[in-house]
């Protein structure tokens, strides 16, 4: 089914630190005349009301979901998720956004075999939609340490040699991304530098040199993120099934 490009939806994108923001989401959101609002939850920000969005989008951060000492707000955005999926809102998670999704939906987050961060490909495990538009193996951007079992009821989407779930879908409407498609190029470099001490040599990580020189086979990241967001919102705006 061909997807139909809908405008003027309320786009909300809930953030866990400066240097995560939503990047290609921004582009995509102007382009297709949507709004885009934003909570800084790493800065005291509140989410926001049900009634102020369509659709939410949920970024990465640095810390582990299981932080709720040092990130007190944890807990307090966990239930806002419960309750935006409840509501039946389209949502997306990326990297820890995803993680998050797997907690609240009844999975495990817990630390992955080996960390994962640089440009590595990922296989598609199921390109029905949202997933349409992806070719069968894409090379993304990744940058993670831990890991989530797929919620009950939800479809395992991808793979990489690193780590078993690497995307999923819950209903037609909630979908998390453990890797990156929303980074630009100044989003890797911003993260490249925030998290500096993690870039090196192993079998799954990459030097900083390496990370802020996306391979040419990554460039089709961005048409990837407008094509699932565009079935997002399609699905938020009709109402899904």
């Amino acid at each position: 089914m061909a997807v139909r490009i809908v405008a003027g939806m309320r786009i909300h994108s809930l953030e866990h630190a400066p240097f995560e923001g939503p990047g290609r989401i921004a582009a995509w959101a102007a382009e297709r005349g949507h709004t885009l609002s934003r909570t800084a939850l790493h800065d005291g920000d509140a989410p926001p009301s049900l009634d102020d969005f369509d659709m939410l989008v949920i970024m990465g951060g640095p810390m582990s979901i299981h932080d709720h000492r040092d990130h007190p707000w944890l807990p307090v955005e966990k239930d806002f998720l419960k309750t935006a999926i409840g509501a039946r809102k389209p949502v997306l998670g990326i990297c820890l956004g995803a993680q998050l999704l797997a907690d609240v939906l009844g999975g495990k987050v817990f630390q992955n075999p080996v960390k994962e961060i640089g440009w590595f490909p990922v296989r598609m495990l199921d390109r029905s939609a949202p997933f349409a538009a992806f070719p069968q193996q894409v090379t993304v951007m990744h940058w993670h340490g831990d890991t989530f079992t797929i919620p009950e009821g939800a479809r395992r989407v991808a793979e990489s040699d690193a780590c078993a779930n690497q995307a999923f879908v819950f209903g037609d409407r909630v979908v998390g991304l453990q890797f990156h498609i929303e980074l630009e190029k100044v989003g890797v470099k911003d993260l490249a530098a925030a998290s500096l001490d993690e870039a090196g040599s192993a079998p799954f990580i990459q030097s900083r040199e390496q990370l802020i020189a996306p391979p040419p086979e990554s460039e089709t990241a961005g048409a990837l993120l407008f094509a699932l967001l565009d079935e997002l919102a399609q699905i938020g705006r009709s109402g899904g099934v």
